[in-house]
Formats: structure tokens, sequence, C-alpha cells
């Protein structure tokens, strides 16, 4: 293709080619500078930046000599650990596509992001031969499985490979903007889970913004500490900070030990951590809070859904000031909203932005459109949409996926809310959260927030059932706080002044938790799901009337 090809920009310049940083440099540039520094903690044993730029090499060496190259997808279900912090970036190296699993999937899950996602080599943790074996039977399979970690299958064992070769330099291939480096799988809360497709050229502008809006300030002094799986958002935020030289702090086993995380941060001067709400709320709740010291902390910033306000103000008064929330899907890689800790404040009022997810992010706008894609006024509730270069490149080969989800341009987030006079954007619900009663339109968000005054209530998820006459009704599932409890009739009267009549829950269930996907959010599916195997909606089912 020729310059005559391209119609030329203002000015007359004619970019052949849209170069940026291959991901992977991050590890290059720290083992120059910060080569003896440590880049990862776990347990007792830390790795050196020098240590972790030589092993990135050596595994990408490895994936090479087997036919890895540019483009081609690795996938990798692992539990958190050093082999699998190395494969984003050995993955990068080579411009492959790192294709990273919740490990606490199910091994047809898993089998079915494998051949949805076209990968072509599986790296295994071994405590997962179930999901080795249903991913060898798919077809197409990958070529070839590593196993991470003792077991009994695979090619070889990824250590082994390391090891085999140990010196051997691999250097950075050179990619461009719109290059995929990560498929980052979705939930899947409507269906099957789709691949958003990351790129070098996007994910340089997320690290960015990460440290410009998230962490102000941060430098390869500071310390991260890892509490949610490296597959997904957690893993966007220890590749941010190892952008900045700091290292990265593991928990010794998967199990979320709250006492554990408390001893690391002081062991460590941890000053960050990303988490979210429903995590949070147990490090703030959580006896160990009062047992060690925490004054390292500067930053601890929650994500994946909103944080109810009155565990905003119980984490503000154990913690300080020291929470960020942002608000971003993972197709946007986290950058629509922020809200900084100078604005979090535990005195309701006008400073306080009650409900707030925060203002635009930097180089990010944010609308708030009708059906048809209008912008709406300030107050008026719509969809939240979104653009700027966070923004990813859409579905691997999922088109209808990809109509449905853009509109002239902008990234249709499935979200409700308003924005004010001033950008804070505040959340209404998910949009497929919203149900019908009686021809009004309720949200139960709004309903959850007043729940949650009740000092009995520690936990609540509210949804929409079917009914006969209202066409659909709401139901309040709520988790009593340790040592109080609460009946029926007591919250009901309890939120009959804080709610309009047609908004009130028919019924009020309580559990001694609410079920949580593998990143501690709480699908409204999973509630449904768990009402059906305890029988309580049988009574539903009997209604007449």
């Amino acid at each position: 293709m020729t310059a005559s090809s391209f119609a030329a920009p203002l000015g007359g310049v004619v970019p052949m080619t849209r170069r940026v940083m291959n991901l992977a440099h991050i590890v290059t540039q720290n083992a120059r500078r910060f080569g003896e520094r440590p880049g990862f903690i776990w347990g007792e044993r830390s790795w050196s930046w020098a240590e972790i730029d030589a092993q990135v090499s050596a595994l990408a060496a490895g994936l090479s000599a087997r036919g890895i190259g540019k483009g081609d997808r690795v996938l990798v279900h692992s539990k958190n650990c050093d082999t699998m912090f190395v494969s984003m970036f050995a993955t990068f190296r080579l411009g492959a596509v790192w294709v990273p699993t919740n490990f606490r999937l199910l091994p047809d899950e898993v089998a079915y992001l494998s051949t949805s996602s076209g990968a072509k080599a599986f790296l295994c943790h071994g405590d997962f031969p179930e999901h080795a074996a249903a991913v060898a039977a798919a077809q197409p399979a990958p070529e070839f499985t590593w196993r991470i970690g003792e077991g009994a299958f695979g090619e070889a064992e990824a250590g082994e490979v390391i090891a085999r070769h140990e010196g051997v330099g691999v250097a950075n291939v050179a990619v461009e903007r719109d290059d995929p480096c990560w498929f980052f799988f979705t939930s899947g809360t409507t269906g099957r889970s789709k691949a958003a497709v990351l790129t070098h050229g996007q994910m340089g502008f997320v690290v960015t913004n990460h440290l410009c809006d998230l962490v102000p300030g941060t430098t390869e002094a500071d310390a991260s500490l890892v509490v949610a799986p490296l597959s997904h958002g957690a893993g966007v935020h220890q590749l941010m900070i190892s952008a900045r030289g700091a290292p990265s702090i593991l928990l010794s086993t998967e199990r979320f030990d709250i006492d554990e995380a408390y001893r690391l941060i002081a062991r460590h001067r941890v000053t960050n951590i990303f988490t979210v709400p429903t995590i949070l709320k147990m490090l703030v709740e959580h006896p160990a809070a009062d047992a060690h010291d925490h004054s390292s902390l500067r930053y601890i910033i929650y994500a994946g859904a909103p944080m109810y306000r009155e565990d905003q103000k119980a984490a503000l008064a154990k913690l300080g000031k020291v929470i960020v929330q942002y608000f971003g899907l993972g197709e946007v890689t986290g950058n629509i909203t922020v809200l900084p800790p100078r604005l979090h404040v535990a005195e309701d009022g006008p400073e306080a932005r009650v409900g707030s997810c925060g203002y635009e992010r930097t180089g990010m706008e944010v609308q708030i459109q009708d059906d048809e894609g209008r912008q709406v006024a300030a107050g008026t509730q719509g969809e939240i949409c979104v653009i700027g270069p966070a923004v990813f490149a859409g579905y691997y080969d999922n088109p209808e996926a990809n109509a449905k989800s853009f509109r002239d341009g902008w990234f249709r987030t499935g979200d409700l809310g308003h924005m004010d006079e001033q950008g804070f954007v505040y959340i209404t619900g998910r949009a497929s959260d919203m149900y019908i009663s009686g021809g009004s339109n309720i949200y139960p968000r709004e309903i959850e927030e007043k729940i949650l005054t009740h000092p009995a209530i520690a936990e609540v998820a509210v949804l929409g059932l079917p009914d006969p006459v209202w066409g659909e009704i709401g139901v309040a599932v709520c988790v009593p706080r340790a040592g109080k409890s609460a009946t029926e009739a007591e919250v009901a009267e309890f939120l009959s002044a804080k709610i309009a009549r047609y908004k009130m829950p028919k019924r009020f269930f309580f559990w001694e938790a609410l079920p949580k996907s593998g990143y501690g959010k709480v699908p409204k599916r999973l509630v449904r799901d768990e009402l059906e195997t305890r029988g309580e909606l049988e009574w539903l089912r009997g209604k007449t009337s």
C-alpha cells in the first residue's frame, strides 16, 4: 500500500504505521533501572526485576520454540502465582495474546473459552487436571499444554521450560497500536462469556490513566497487595504498578486470609490495594484491622460494583481517607469515572456526593443517552455511554455483540444513571437488573441503599420476579450483621417511610451470606438460582393475586 492510498490529514502528514511500546518493555525498563529491587513477592520468596526479565525471556523462548508468535493466543488457567505473572509479559514479548481465565471456572467453561478464543497454547495450573482434560478434548484444541507447578499432565512444566531456556535473550516484538495483547473475558452475567480485545496501544493509555487518576505519585518505593485474581482487574492493576517498578505481593494461598493481608501490609509497608466493595467491607470489619499497622496505605481502590454509603462511612472511620472508587467495565478497562480520596467524606451533605461514582477519567468522555442515542439533560436518567482511548477494540469474533454495544462510536455500558451539572455520575443500576411492576420501572440499587441503612442489615440484593398480576414484583435477600437479627415485618416497616409504596419488596428473606462470583460480585442470576434451590419461590408459584 502506498502513501497515495491514504487520505492525507490536515497538513499533509500521512502516518504509515502506528508503532507503540510493547507492554513487555515495562519489564525491560525495570531490569535496567531497578534490577535488584523486588518486583514480585510471594511468601518468603522474592523475585528481583532482573530475575523477572530473565524468566520472561526464557518462557518466551520456550513458547517461541513451540511455534507461538505474534497474534497467537495463549490460554492461561491458573491461581495467582509467579508463573502466571511471568506468563503475561512473556506472551506480550512475543506479540502474542494473553488469554487468562478465572481459576474458579468449571472445566467445560474453560474449554469453551479455549475454543472461542482459538487458543494455540494452554498453560494450566497443576491443581486443575480436569480442566486440562476438558480443554484437550475440545475441538479445536490447543496444540500443546504446559503445566504450572506439580501434577501429572501436560507436555512439560512451565518452570522446567524456563530453566531449559535460561540465559536466552528474547527481544520485544514490534507492535502497533491496534495489535491485540489480552483477551479480557467478561463475567458472563447474561450468557456465555465474551472476549473483549485489549490492545497494546489501548493498554498503554490505560496504564498512564490509572497512574494519573488512581494512584498519583506512585514510584518504585511503593508496594501493592494482590487480593483478587490476576486474570482480570487485579492483573490490570499489577501491570500499572509494574510500570512504576513497584512490587506486587501475593497472599500465600488463594483463600482470602484477612489477618495475613494485614500482616503483609505492615511487613512490606503496602501503599495500595485493588479490590471490590465486598472485600473492602471484610477488611474494614475484621478485628485484624485493629491489630496491625496499616498506616502505610495511601490508596485502597474499589471497583466492580458501587459501594453502599454506610460501608463507605465505616471504611473512612477505620482506614482514613484512602479509598478510591472507579467505575469501569472490562471493555473500557476501568477507565470511565473516578472518585478520589479527597472526595470521600464521612459527613452527609453536598460535599459527600452520596451515590456518585465520580467524574470522567482523564482523556475520556461520558454521556448519559436516551434509547435513540441522544444526550439527556443533567439529572435525567439514561444509559451511561463512553468514548476515549481506553475503550476496547471490540469483542473477538462476535459481530452481533459489537453491533449491540456500539452506537455512533459510543460504547454502551448497559448501566443506567444520571450526571449532575458538574459532571458527577450516579449509577442507578444495570439495565438488566431493572424490573417493571404494575407498569412502573423499578431500580433495585435505590432500594438496596435504603435497606442498608437498617442497623441490623449488612448486605442485601433486591431483584424482580415474575408475577401474574403485576408483571414482576420485588424481593429482597438480606444478610444480617454479626450478632443481630431482623424480621420481615421490621424491615418492611423501617423501609415504608423511605421509599414509595410501589417500590416496596413483597418478601424479605434472610440468609447467612449472598452468593458471589469469582470476582466478589453478587450477580442477581446467582441470587435467583439460590432462591430456586432453597425452595423459596414456591409461595410465588402459588400466588393467584
